[in-house]
């Protein structure tokens, strides 16, 4: 038995807590393994807000389509794709004003930084006894997350994250089949129809049961559903305003 690999496999989305707060120490270690993952050319391009306030978690946690658990958490953190301390270092290096070229790379490198730096942060926390929730719903409203936590251009906030002691066990959410996901040497959709069968009837009989027999529904019908609405269309011109052009 890898205990690593048992504890990725036992991941569960937590979105109720106890009032309990996380020691400093806690935190720190979190956020040191968060900087341990890898990262695009050492660019390093995420930053972390980590809000305790009640005042602006309350805040927040309007600004995220009301979701309670916000407010509720001990700490929330909100991951960032940060350019502005890269054009801080590069500018106290150049002889001239550096400039950060207006690309959808740059955009993908800080991104994808931010994500791989919150995905360490959170198998760090479930380490520790912690449980997390990601939040992407900050994107409801990006401009609204920005002025409160003061985020400058070149900065945008990614997705939050609750982190605290569990205060429930919900079972763990069922996966698609192995075989449609990993493909072998090339692509190929061969396995698609009979995995998702078989995960549509697997997904909903978890549903029906954590929901009490009240919610009937399968991931295609929910894939479904997600695909015919249009969602956060503001993101673009937000991103533009940010700095992140996406040439």
């Amino acid at each position: 038995m890898n205990e690593m690999i048992e504890q990725l496999k036992r991941h569960r989305s937590i979105r109720k807590y106890k009032p309990d707060p996380l020691a400093e120490e806690q935190l720190r270690s979190i956020v040191e393994s968060a900087q341990a993952a890898s990262t695009s050319s050492n660019l390093q391009a995420y930053s972390v807000v980590a809000v305790t306030d009640r005042g602006t978690k309350a805040a927040l946690s309007r600004l995220a389509a009301d979701q309670a658990y916000i407010a509720e958490c001990p700490v929330f953190l909100v991951w960032c794709a940060d350019l502005n301390r890269l054009l801080i270092a590069a500018s106290a290096a150049s002889e001239g004003e550096a400039r950060i070229p207006a690309t959808t790379e740059m955009f993908i490198l800080a991104t994808v930084d931010a994500a791989l730096a919150a995905q360490n942060a959170a198998i760090a926390a479930e380490s520790l006894g912690l449980g997390i929730v990601f939040i992407g719903g900050i994107r409801d409203d990006p401009d609204g997350v920005s002025r409160l936590l003061g985020l400058p251009k070149y900065v945008y906030p990614v997705f939050g994250m609750c982190v605290g002691y569990p205060d429930q066990e919900p079972d763990l959410r069922p996966r698609l089949p192995l075989e449609t996901v990993l493909h072998r040497e090339r692509y190929s959709s061969d396995s698609f129809a009979a995995g998702i069968e078989r995960y549509d009837g697997e997904l909903r009989r978890f549903m029906l049961t954590r929901a009490g027999g009240k919610r009937d529904t399968t991931w295609s019908k929910e894939m479904a559903q997600r695909l015919a609405i249009r969602k956060r269309d503001h993101m673009r011109t937000f991103l533009r305003e940010k700095g992140f052009d996406l040439e």
